[in-house]
């Protein structure tokens, strides 16, 4: 892992570090509630990695870039990901937290954007919906909304 940039907000810094102390591949997670005060305050960009499905029908942060990690209801993993995350953030040390429906979708492709050598891109942690519970629902027990962070629906 590269080294942590000087002006890396010092939350993610510590993130950062102790995502290389548990031998992580990419910069972190972080909580919903700091990623919201990050990106709403202007230290990070938050990027939505799920679908342009998703973002329409189940809602989105008002003013979160839209890079999807994969596409369609097979979820087929998009190729181009890295590059366009890339593309769309500004180059390799941009600071990027990703979001997905859950947080594991986010952590795959915080993976791959650190195996493309941008440095600086997190995972948002329990993502926008939350993790399922043992009544197969989502938003009940974590997540973005759960959270009560803001959101828009299209």
């Amino acid at each position: 892992m590269s080294e942590v940039a000087l002006d890396l907000p010092a939350p993610l810094a510590a993130i950062q570090s102790q995502a290389g102390a548990d031998g992580l591949s990419y910069a972190g997670g972080v909580p919903p509630a700091l990623a919201w005060e990050l990106f709403s305050s202007g230290q990070a960009l938050l990027v939505d990695v799920r679908t342009a499905e998703e973002r329409k029908f189940v809602g989105h942060v008002p003013g979160s870039a839209h890079v999807a990690w994969a596409t369609g209801t097979a979820l087929t993993r998009n190729p181009r990901f890295a590059r366009e995350l890339e593309a769309k953030i500004g180059g390799k040390e941009a600071v990027a937290l990703l979001l997905c429906r859950s947080g594991k979708r986010s952590a795959l492709a915080a993976e791959a954007a650190a195996k493309a050598g941008l440095v600086h891109v997190f995972n948002v942690l329990e993502g926008f919906e939350g993790e399922i519970d043992e009544h197969q629902q989502r938003g009940k027990d974590d997540g973005w909304r759960f959270r009560g962070l803001p959101w828009i629906q299209d």
